[in-house]
């Protein structure tokens, strides 16, 4: 029996608090996770490293999340891979607006505790292999 893959993380996170907190947590939770500090460098990562999941904040220097996500989505690479937005931007068109772009889900940080962040991160990947994608 083969030992099961670790499912790979891209956090991009420009806030280092939240970014090691993130970290230090998925990697309890046996994830491996890669972290990029602003836009462009999150999006080298993730057409390099594919990953099965992003969690990608909107507020980010060189190129903020939506672009980064626009990004993704346009590149036949990327744009299979699930893409949730962690931000503190709560007005609701820019929730409108991350979802219409692609992501999969939009969390608010104030709203959400690292663990319910983690819950969400495992039931977009339990849908991903549900449905075959891997």
């Amino acid at each position: 029996m083969t030992p099961t893959k670790k499912p790979a993380l891209l956090l991009v996170e420009d806030d280092t608090f939240l970014a090691g907190m993130y970290v230090t947590k998925l990697t309890m939770e046996h994830f491996t996770v890669e972290l990029a500090t602003d836009g462009q460098a999150g999006l080298e990562k993730a057409k390099a490293m594919k990953p099965d999941l992003i969690l990608l904040d909107v507020l980010l220097p060189k190129l903020n999340g939506f672009d980064v996500l626009k990004s993704l989505k346009a590149n036949p690479a990327t744009k299979s891979i699930p893409v949730i937005l962690l931000t503190n931007l709560g007005q609701k068109s820019d929730v409108v607006e991350g979802l219409d772009l692609g992501a999969a889900d939009y969390l608010i940080k104030a709203h959400f505790m690292p663990s319910e962040v983690v819950e969400k991160i495992k039931q977009h990947l339990a849908g991903i292999r549900r449905n075959g994608d891997n």
